[in-house]
C-alpha cells in the first residue's frame, strides 16, 4: 500500500512554515493543534528525569541537565545553507505528544518493536527445532523450575518468581505433568553446547545435583543472624559475584551456582542503585536461563499488560536523559538535507522505521527550504507484526508522517514494507533513478542475524541489497557492543560492561524514584538482558558489533566511506557538551562519529556510498 499526497492550493502557511487547512481557534505551532495539555505535558514533573533544555512542551523538572544545572541555548540553529534547522529534540516531542493525544489504540497495543521482536526470536526459534534438530528447550534443563499450562512461574534457588497454589491446582498441575514426563517417551537430556557448555568439552550437566541443591536453598532462604551480636555492613560486588556465577555455569557447578545466586539475590533491587538494578535483571536472566526456558520468557514478556503509550512515555524520558538517538538522528538528517540540497524528488528507504520519529524534524525543516521542499517518498521498513496484519503497524507509521507532511505543505509518498528484512528485494521497493535515493538505517542492524547462527548471513544479506539499490548515500547508526559472543561467559562479561554503562548514565541523570526510568529498564534494558543471556541460537536477537566489523563488512559488501559533514560533527558536539551531562562524550575515529560514557563507546554513526 502507498499514500500520494499533494499540498492543497488553499492551504495557508504560517510563519513555521505550517500549513493551516482548516483555521480555527486552536493555535497551531509546527504542525501541531496545541488545544489540550498533552499527556506528556501532564505528567512533566513527576517523571524524575532532571531538566536542563526549556522545550515547548514547558519541560521543568524531568529533562536535560548539565553540571551546572543551566538551560541549553536555543534549539534553532542556522547551516550553512542558509536556513534555520529545528532541533530534532522539540519535533520529535510533539510529534509524540500528538501520537499520545489522539490515538487511543496505543492505550491498549503493545510496543512495536517489543512485538516484533519477540515474533522473530519465536519463528527463529521454531525453525531451529524444525530443521535444526536443535530442542527449543531441554528437558533436564527444567531442573527446579516448574512449567505447564496454567503457569509461567519459575522456583530457582529461591528466585523472584515463586509463587504458593492450593491443593487443587496442584493436583491438576500434577496430570498435566505426568502426561509430559513419560520415562519411555522424554528421557532426560544433558544440557547442549546451546545452552551452557561453551568453554569446555560437552558434558553431562548434573541435573540430579542441580534439583537437590536448588530444593536445599528454597528451604534455606537467607541466613539468619545470630542474637547479641554486631552487625556489620558487608561491601558486595555484585558484578565480580554476576561473573562468578557465569563461570560456576560454563564449568558445570550447580552447587556453586545456587550459592551465588542465593549471595546476589540478596542485594537486588530494581528500586536500587545502579549496580543493585543490574544485577536483578541479569539474576533473572540466568534463572531463566537454567529453567531452559529464556526464549519463551523473552516472548511472553512482550504480552504483558504494558501498553505502547507507556513505554513511549518511558522513551519520552529516555530523549531528555541520554543524547544518543537524538544525535544519532541530527546528524542522519542534516546529512541527507545537504545531499538532496536543489533535488526535486527525494526517496529514503528507512530500515527499521518504528514509529518514525526521525522524520518530523526533517519534514518541518524540508518545507523551509529555499525554492520550496522536495517530493518526499518515505518506503518504512520494519520487521512484520504478530496476527493478521503484519504490516498495520508500519502502515500506520505512514498516516502519521502523511498527516504531517500535508500540515507543513510537503508533497509525499508513503511505501511500507513489513518482512525479514534479508527476505526483501530490489523490486519490492519501487526505486525510480529519477530520485535521489537515500538508505537510512539506525541503530537497529544489530537485530539481524549474522553468520554465526546462519550459513547465509542475514546481516551480510541486507548489506548486499542495499549496495543492489545502489544509493546516493547510505547512513548507518550502530549500537557499539562486543556482547555477540558464541560462548556465554565471553558474551556475558561483555554485556555485564554494557549495561552497567547503561544503568549508570540513569543513575547519574534520573531519579531512583521515577516510573518512567524504572519501566525503561524493565523494557528495553531488562528484556535485553534477557535475550543476551537465556536465549541462544537464532532466538538470540540482541547481537551487536563494533563500529570496527561494521566497517569491515561494509567494505566486503561493496561501499566506501565518505567524510561526515564537519558542521554537523561540530553541532552534535556543541550540544552534548552544552545540554547534557559533563560525563557524555561525543569523539571521531576516522570517518565515525562516536558517542558514549565515560570512555565507553556505546554507538556509532557514519556516511557510506557504493565504491
Amino acid at each position: 500500500m502507498q499514500y500520494h499526497q499533494d499540498p492543497s492550493p488553499s492551504n495557508t502557511v504560517d510563519g513555521d512554515g505550517s500549513c493551516l487547512q482548516n483555521p480555527s481557534s486552536s493555535a497551531v505551532d509546527d504542525g501541531f493543534y496545541n488545544q489540550d495539555p498533552s499527556p506528556l505535558a501532564a505528567t512533566v514533573g513527576g517523571d524524575g528525569f532532571y531538566s536542563q533544555d526549556p522545550s515547548p512542551l514547558a519541560v521543568d523538572g524531568n529533562g536535560f541537565y548539565d553540571q551546572d544545572g543551566h538551560p541549553s541555548p536555543s534549539a534553532v540553529v542556522v547551516d550553512s545553507d542558509g536556513f534555520e534547522n529545528q532541533d530534532h529534540y522539540d519535533s520529535v516531542l510533539k510529534f509524540l505528544t500528538q501520537m499520545l493525544m489522539e490515538e487511543d489504540e496505543l492505550q491498549v497495543k503493545p510496543c512495536m518493536l517489543n512485538e516484533c521482536l519477540s515474533l522473530q526470536a519465536t519463528e527463529r526459534s521454531l525453525y531451529d527445532v524444525l530443521v535444526n534438530n536443535q530442542p527449543a528447550n531441554s528437558l533436564d534443563s527444567f531442573v527446579g523450575a516448574t512449567s505447564s499450562e496454567d503457569s509461567s512461574t519459575i522456583t530457582i534457588c529461591g528466585g523472584y518468581y515463586s509463587r504458593k497454589r492450593s491443593p487443587d491446582r496442584e493436583e491438576e498441575r500434577g496430570t498435566k505433568m505426568a502426561t509430559v514426563s513419560d520415562p519411555e517417551s522424554d528421557q532426560p537430556e544433558p544440557y547442549d553446547e546451546d545452552l551452557l557448555l561453551y568453554d569446555h568439552e560437552p558434558q553431562q550437566f548434573s541435573s540430579t545435583a542441580l534439583a537437590k541443591k536448588m530444593n536445599e536453598s528454597s528451604k534455606r532462604g537467607r541466613p539468619r543472624g545470630k542474637k547479641n551480636t554486631i552487625t556489620q555492613e558487608i561491601v558486595v560486588d555484585l558484578r565480580d559475584l554476576l561473573t562468578q556465577c557465569a563461570q560456576a555455569i560454563t564449568n558445570n557447578n550447580p552447587s556453586s551456582v545456587c550459592d551465588l545466586l542465593t549471595r546476589i539475590k540478596q542485594h537486588c533491587n530494581p528500586n536500587g542503585d545502579s549496580t543493585e538494578r543490574l544485577a536483578y535483571y541479569f539474576v533473572t536472566a540466568i534463572e531463566a536461563r537454567l529453567a531452559g526456558n529464556g526464549a519463551e520468557v523473552y516472548r511472553l514478556a512482550s504480552l504483558k499488560k504494558i501498553s505502547a503509550a507507556q513505554i513511549l512515555k518511558a522513551y519520552h524520558a529516555y530523549l531528555m536523559s541520554c543524547p544518543f538517538h537524538r544525535m544519532s538522528n541530527i546528524l542522519a538528517n542534516g546529512s541527507i538535507e545537504k545531499l538532496s540540497k536543489g533535488a526535486d524528488k527525494l526517496h529514503i528507504i528507512d530500515f527499521g522505521i518504528l514509529y518514525g520519529f526521525q522524520w518530523p524534524c526533517f519534514i518541518k525543516n524540508l518545507s523551509m527550504r529555499a525554492g520550496g521542499p522536495p517530493t518526499l517518498h518515505i518506503t518504512g521498513i520494519d520487521l512484520p507484526q504478530p496476527g493478521f496484519r503484519p504490516a498495520e503497524r508500519v502502515q500506520e507509521t505512514g498516516k502519521r508522517l502523511a498527516k504531517y507532511c500535508k500540515r507543513f505543505n510537503v508533497p509525499f509518498k508513503y511505501t511500507e514494507i513489513a518482512k525479514k528484512w534479508e527476505e526483501i528485494t530490489v523490486d519490492d521497493l519501487n526505486i525510480d533513478r529519477s530520485e535521489l535515493t537515500v538508505v537510512n538505517s539506525v541503530n537497529r542492524m544489530h537485530n539481524i542475524l549474522d553468520e554465526t547462527v546462519i550459513e547465509n548471513s542475514p546481516r551480510d544479506a541486507v548489506l548486499q541489497l542495499i549496495r543492489q539499490i545502489n544509493p546516493d548515500m547510505f547512513i548507518l547508526g550502530i549500537l557499539n557492543g562486543t556482547h555477540n559472543a558464541p560462548f556465554l561467559l565471553n558474551r556475558f562479561r561483555e554485556a555485564l560492561f554494557h549495561f552497567s554503562t547503561m544503568f549508570d548514565i540513569f543513575d547519574n541523570t534520573a531519579a531512583r524514584e521515577s516510573k518512567e526510568r524504572l519501566l525503561y529498564e524493565q523494557e528495553v534494558f531488562g528484556r535485553e538482558v534477557m535475550n543476551v543471556v537465556a536465549c541462544e541460537g537464532t532466538a538470540r536477537v540482541e547481537r551487536p558489533e563494533g563500529y570496527k566489523q561494521w566497517q569491515s563488512r561494509n567494505v566486503r559488501a561493496g561501499f566506501k566511506q565518505v567524510p561526515l559533514y564537519r558542521d554537523k560533527v561540530e553541532e552534535v558536539k556543541s550540544k552534548v557538551r552544552s545540554n547534557y551531562h559533563k560525563d557524555f562524550l561525543v569523539d571521531e575515529d576516522g570517518k565515525w562519529i562516536l558517542q558514549g560514557w565515560k570512555g565507553r563507546v556505546l554507538f556509532a554513526c557514519s556516511l557510506w556510498k557504493p565504491a
